[in-house]
């Protein structure tokens, strides 16, 4: 299925690549690399991610490391809504 990106994933991207590249600018860019390659995948098996209800109907959510992709199955494409860490309420997120 094909996957798009809401307008939020380039900050969200940007925002987690400079706190990254803090302490390690390489592994800044290869992590942004593995979040978009993750976010891809999605759309090989979307329905095989946990469903977060208490998020919003339809919101799935899967995890990366410490970092949480949350998307929603459409019609015909999944969108992907944000990408954040863990450990943020992510009940204001979307």
């Amino acid at each position: 299925m094909h996957v798009a990106l809401s307008r939020r994933i380039e900050t969200d991207l940007q925002e987690i690549g400079d706190y990254i590249a803090m302490d390690n600018p390489i592994r800044a860019r290869t992590f942004i690399e593995e979040l978009e390659s993750q976010m891809d995948s999605i759309g090989r098996n979307p329905r095989g991610y946990r469903l977060r209800p208490d998020l919003g109907p339809e919101v799935r959510l899967a995890a990366y490391g410490r970092y949480v992709i949350l998307f929603r199955i459409m019609k015909d494409y999944v969108l992907i809504d944000r990408v954040v860490h863990g450990a943020r309420d992510l009940t204001r997120l979307i």
